[in-house]
């Protein structure tokens, strides 16, 4: 059965294409790894809620519960803390850790696609993992998402304190801060889906990408004085 909380991500879909297609200007226009792979990161984040809202509008599909489970537990915040590598770490350790990530992230998505579904497990409109009889494939995620944890929403952790010790940098410091809590949200509502709770994880999807928006705003409106300034979506550093 639908409830008003399953059209949730709908509203999220919407907002992370617009988002994205905002950071991906700005990297079509300044260039730089960090803003191309936040870019390529909304956009995983929007796919994996948009197949959330075909299954509201149209019902549980395998094609859709797949798509999901690799844009959403795979990629969905991995992408954003690739961006946040390329900022913080020399171009040489981010490109092996990227060495690294995508084979991981490709042979789990292999697994995923060639699970045998347990339809008994099914439910019309909601979605979760259980269903994959391979039940270690969910083995996967938990990995994946622990990177994401450790790079997006700890690197904004570390660059909000460093600016709060800096003059004339409380807006970047309120702004990682927004960040760092819009990325945590969302592994959150991962955890509760192990569960069965599917429905937190449409409200902190929602949620932390709205914290992750205003954090994102506030760093853009705060530098505006300061052209030389990099303004991003993610962790800021002296080489954004």
């Amino acid at each position: 059965m639908r409830e008003p909380v399953h059209f949730i991500p709908i509203v999220t879909t919407v907002i992370a294409v617009v988002f994205g297609a905002a950071v991906w200007r700005r990297w079509w226009v300044r260039g730089g790894h960090h803003l191309l792979w936040w870019a390529i990161g909304l956009f995983a984040y929007g796919a994996g809620t948009f197949t959330e809202a075909a299954v509201t509008l149209l019902g549980w599909h395998e094609g859709l519960f797949r798509a999901w489970y690799i844009t959403g537990a795979l990629l969905g915040g991995a992408p954003l803390a690739q961006g946040t590598v390329y900022l913080l770490l020399s171009r040489r350790t981010a490109n092996r850790l990227t060495a690294v990530l995508l084979p991981v992230i490709g042979v789990a998505a292999l697994c995923v696609l060639m699970s045998p579904i347990d339809y008994s497990a099914v439910e019309p409109y909601r979605l979760t993992g259980r269903v994959l009889e391979w039940s270690w494939v969910r083995g996967f995620s938990p990995f994946i998402n622990l990177y994401a944890f450790v790079f997006l929403a700890g690197g904004a952790a570390l660059s909000a304190w460093r600016y709060a010790r800096q003059p004339g940098q409380r807006h970047r410091a309120v702004g990682n801060t927004l960040i760092a809590v819009g990325a945590l949200l969302p592994g959150i509502g991962g955890s509760a889906t192990r569960f069965g709770h599917t429905e937190v994880l449409y409200v902190t999807e929602l949620i932390g990408l709205l914290l992750i928006l205003a954090g994102y705003r506030r760093i853009v409106a705060g530098g505006a004085s300061q052209p030389a300034a990099a303004t991003a979506v993610a962790p800021e550093s002296a080489r954004a």
